[in-house]
């Protein structure tokens, strides 16, 4: 047996339960938990918005641990090896966006947490197909956020059509926000942070940010006009208002990605985007592979998730937390056996 958060159906409070050690099938391995990140989508998750289908259901999509047992047919990977998994946690192969290169918009992508049991528990089994290798200058608990949060911004802002020198913003300072400046930082974009208030500016220069607006006292689309208009707006915060207030600070040719998960509507005119020829689009997240590129790049230059880190057995108090975004950054789940293993 081994401790694994439950959640039994919608809307309905994590519970720590004893659940059978799972098994790995052909193609798969088990993975000792280390670290899992918890990400803003588990509360989606939690309230239905992926369906009923994988209740009761683990969440956890930001895994980080070593592999103890392989499956049948496992070629590459060896028991011990350190590794990630994140909402990429495996696809098909066969439809067309796989064949096209695409895996990510498979039509039967897997997400941990919605496919099968997630990282929220001491260990989980995942297809060979999701795993990345950690660089050994990352510790578990600096890999897990790198599966999700990670990857999704830096594959967004690697993405655009931004040089190094151009105006980027980073729309929210949160748990995808602050990885999101960081990086920007690094690639040389002249990096913006637009938020709300002002008791986060310190730390947004500390990450690397060059300016910074309070929407609460700014109107944001003429101070990013006076600083030369946005090459790129990249929107981390599931907040479609904020998204369609900053849209007019784009310079021409300007785009607003969306990474912020939400179901409201951004409004925007066509005026809006053929006045200067702006680009709207989303953007999701990356690869076991792209995970991968992701890691190198932050074990590189120094990137790293600020994490609060709490018990698998304390999951449930950690997750009320950032339902009420109290969470610093990004919360980490650390079973309790991981307390005093060596990263």
């Amino acid at each position: 047996m081994i401790r694994a958060v439950q959640v039994s159906q919608v809307n309905a409070p994590l519970r720590v339960v004893d659940v059978p050690e799972p098994s790995p099938g052909e193609g798969e391995v088990r993975i000792a938990v280390e670290a899992c990140g918890m990400c803003g989508t588990d509360i989606s998750m939690v309230r239905g918005a992926f369906g009923v289908g994988p209740f009761p259901l683990t969440l956890g999509h930001e895994v980080a641990g070593r592999i103890d047992m392989l499956g049948d047919g496992i070629v590459g990977w060896q028991i011990g090896d350190r590794v990630a998994v994140g909402w990429f946690g495996g696809n098909d192969g066969t439809c067309q966006s796989c064949r096209e290169g695409d895996a990510i918009n498979c039509v039967n992508l897997q997400v941990p947490g919605l496919a099968y049991p997630g990282g929220y528990a001491e260990s989980t089994v995942v297809p060979t197909s999701a795993l990345a290798r950690i660089p050994e200058e990352l510790t578990f608990a600096d890999a897990a956020p790198m599966g999700c949060a990670g990857v999704t911004v830096f594959n967004a802002l690697r993405r655009t059509s931004a040089w190094p020198g151009d105006l980027v913003a980073v729309l929210g300072l949160g748990g995808l926000g602050h990885l999101a400046v960081q990086f920007a930082d690094k690639m040389g974009f002249d990096t913006v942070v637009i938020n709300r208030g002002g008791k986060k500016e310190a730390t947004a220069r500390q990450l690397g940010a060059h300016h910074y607006l309070d929407s609460t006292a700014q109107d944001v689309p003429e101070a990013l006009k006076a600083l030369g208009g946005a090459k790129v707006i990249l929107a981390t915060v599931p907040q479609p208002a904020a998204m369609t207030t900053a849209i007019d600070g784009l310079r021409p040719h300007g785009e607003l990605i969306v990474i912020g998960f939400s179901l409201e509507k951004i409004e925007v005119s066509p005026a809006q985007l053929i006045t200067g020829q702006k680009t709207l689009r989303g953007h999701a997240s990356g690869t076991s592979q792209e995970v991968e590129e992701t890691m190198r790049f932050a074990a590189q230059s120094g990137v790293r998730a600020i994490t609060e880190q709490a018990s698998l057995e304390d999951a449930p108090q950690a997750f009320d937390k950032m339902l009420a975004g109290a969470m610093r950054f990004r919360g980490v789940l650390i079973p309790d056996r991981s307390q005093n293993a060596v990263p």
